[in-house]
């Protein structure tokens, strides 16, 4: 290119870069399609020749030092079309100009790390790379539908309002890496609903602003990479990990019902609309992750390998309301170690059966089941959790069943952590327990002890009205009362008048003896009981 004409186009430019330049200086977009659908298909094999090609350089030399606008207008580079040769290179420049590109090719990379933009559009364009470490807008960045080939990095961005990547398709980096955005900014909402990654999604350390969405995406991870990575993730509002309701007659798609944040997760969708899952294929990590209002797992499908040990990882998040309700993963585990949530909402059949399950240290306050959760599933729950006997799952459950005005099955749990701890009990321990259970469920039924007591009482009663005994001295003994000398034995402690004034023979010795010892028993095990039920469990 030679020296620049007196409206600032310079020599040497081609037809449709002319054409670029002059829509450049009055705002208008330069249209280089031909009307027909399979030609100007961004993603389809037809080559785009050079009446829709214009150098990268050419693009740079206008966003970075373009001509003044015309008269009235507003300078702005939109392209629709467009074939750009050449790695457009605009690292660590700032671009004043407004950016929109619909349905573009890209022949080399989009090289923007440090760059400065107001708004950047890309919308429905091809790219073997896009580079943007760094990058700053003060407004939006849109990706929507576009298609990456080689990995999308926004490491440490910032976004001045809204980041839009809905229907991208990505494939993986050389290191496996999809989407690499760790330390990214977005000062609003991050939309990325039905996107489709080959490889990680890495947000570690990203802070979003409102609401992030990964609404029906299908998460692939890559060379043994988790589908997505975003330990340290901070979202003001809510994650929505989960269904999108996709539009088939009219070819569209979006999400209807599951936009809404509150119960009872939306409204009936519109006719000809089909739930679609998100998907993902490979480890989730959340660890450490702060979220304003909710995680929203509804109908979220994860997909791991046992043999690969991948997990959802929910260690040590904190958020009010976790919705864990989506299909119940085949391999791997979920973990919820060290997470505290407000309520969690939860389906019976979502969970992964033992060994599958982790939640050491899980706080959370309030339970309100989607759908039939009876307690014993809900204790089958607890067991999963722990292979190895641990009391804190059961008193948990236990403290949020009383706090609910459940106090039977609160009893309930404690009764079922009782008998989880026995199984870990030498054998003299394991025969006290099952004692301890059978006659008074170790104490949480002390109704039993009362029944217990009455029987063997009228047992004694019977047996020793048959049986006038002798008098130690004759002087000193009370009238013989069978009945009083019966509760007498069963008691402990308490004196009723009767016991130590007789002398018992043969058998009937002995069934004082019984009587005494099971008094005994009954008496420890409901004191046991009831210092743990004064404790609450």
């Amino acid at each position: 290119m030679t020296e620049p004409h007196e409206d600032g186009m310079p020599d040497g430019l081609t037809g449709p870069e002319r054409a670029v330049w002059r829509a450049f200086r009055i705002g208008r977009t330069c249209d280089l399609t031909e009307g027909i659908a399979e030609r100007d298909d961004p993603f389809g094999g037809r080559e785009w020749g050079e009446a829709r090609s214009v150098r990268a350089d050419v693009v740079a030399l206008l966003l970075l030092a373009g001509p003044p606008a015309r008269s009235g207008r507003v300078a702005a580079l939109k392209l629709r079309g467009v074939r750009i040769t050449g790695v457009l290179d605009l690292a660590g420049g700032t671009i004043g100009p407004y950016v929109e590109l619909q349905g573009c090719r890209f022949d080399g990379e989009v090289v923007l790390p440090e760059a400065r933009f107001g708004t950047l559009r890309m919308i429905e364009c091809a790219l073997p790379r896009l580079e943007a470490a760094r990058l700053h807008t003060e407004g939006d960045l849109h990706l929507p539908r576009c298609r990456v080939d080689r990995g999308i990095r926004l490491t440490d961005a910032q976004i001045g309002t809204d980041l839009l990547v809905n229907q991208i398709r990505v494939w993986p980096d050389r290191r496996g890496r999809a989407i690499t955005a760790d330390g990214m900014v977005v000062a609003q909402d991050l939309q990325a609903e039905l996107i489709e990654t080959h490889g990680e999604l890495s947000l570690r350390g990203a802070k979003i602003g409102v609401s992030l969405s990964l609404r029906g995406s299908v998460l692939r991870g890559a060379q043994g990479r988790r589908a997505l990575n975003a330990p340290q993730l901070t979202v003001e509002r809510s994650l929505y990990l989960n269904a999108a309701w996709v539009y088939e007659e009219s070819g569209s798609a979006g999400q209807a019902g599951s936009a809404t944040a509150t119960p009872p997760y939306g409204v009936t969708p519109v006719q000809g609309a089909r739930r679609k899952p998100v998907e993902c294929h490979g480890g989730v990590r959340l660890d450490d992750g702060r979220f304003g209002d909710a995680v929203d797992l509804h109908h979220a499908r994860f997909l791991l390998s046992g043999a690969r040990r991948e997990e959802v990882s929910l260690r040590r998040i904190v958020t009010p309301e976790l919705r864990f309700n989506g299909e119940r993963p085949a391999e791997g585990r979920v973990v919820l170690n060290g997470a505290k949530v407000v309520t969690l909402i939860d389906l019976s059949t979502s969970w992964p059966g033992p060994g599958g399950l982790a939640m050491g240290g899980f706080a959370y306050e309030n339970l309100v089941p989607y759908g039939h959760f009876p307690l014993a599933r809900r204790l089958e729950w607890v067991a999963a959790a722990t292979p190895e006997y641990a009391p804190e799952p059961y008193e948990r459950l236990a403290t949020v069943l009383r706090n609910s005005g459940e106090d039977a099955d609160a009893r309930q749990v404690l009764l079922a952590k009782q008998r989880r701890r026995r199984e870990t009990l030498p054998l003299a321990g394991k025969l006290w327990g099952y004692l301890q259970d059978w006659t008074v469920a170790y104490g949480y039924r002390p109704g039993r002890a009362a029944l217990w007591m009455a029987v063997l009482w009228a047992a004694g009663t019977v047996a020793f009205s048959h049986y006038p005994p002798v008098p130690l001295k004759a002087d000193e003994a009370p009238e013989w009362n069978g009945t009083l000398y019966a509760l007498d034995l069963l008691i402990p402690v308490i004196n009723l008048g009767q016991d130590g004034y007789w002398r018992l023979e043969g058998i009937w010795q002995w069934a004082a003896a019984v009587l005494i010892m099971l008094g005994w028993i009954l008496a420890t095990t409901v004191a046991a009981g009831a210092t743990r039920l004064l404790s609450r469990g």
